[in-house]
């Protein structure tokens, strides 16, 4: 598999966080991550497509409309990629900033999500969760 593959991934991933439109973020999903695919963050472990889609649903209804944004480009080896990223409200505030783990399956796509919060939002205790 070539990394421009991966790197295709990785665009697609990014545009999953920011479609709040179900029908291109359920095709986004299915051509980004398999059926089963895992997420591993400080909130959950959460596993499969719709359990995202949830979870991003969710995240909206809490904070309101934010953009998911690459802060550089994905470092890839192998069949992983490290995102760093963060989340910008529609107020222009910044929420949070981390680092995804993403690995790839043989066709290139998401089989699990590792998260880590490099700046958590405000008010967030990382104990109270794991």
């Amino acid at each position: 598999m070539t990394s421009h593959v991966y790197e295709d991934t990785v665009e697609r991933y990014v545009r999953f966080w920011n479609t709040g439109q179900s029908e291109e973020q359920r095709r986004l999903a299915a051509d980004t991550f398999t059926e089963e695919v895992s997420y591993h963050a400080l909130v959950d472990v959460l596993t499969g497509v719709q359990a995202l889609i949830d979870f991003r649903g969710q995240f909206i209804q809490r904070v309101g409309a934010a953009v998911f944004r690459r802060r550089a480009a994905p470092q890839i080896h192998h069949d992983r990629a490290r995102l760093m990223w963060e989340i910008e409200l529609d107020s222009g505030q910044s929420f949070a900033a981390g680092t995804d783990v993403l690995v790839f399956d043989a066709d290139g796509r998401i089989s699990s999500v590792s998260t880590f919060l490099d700046r958590a939002p405000e008010g967030f205790d990382p104990h109270a969760h794991h």
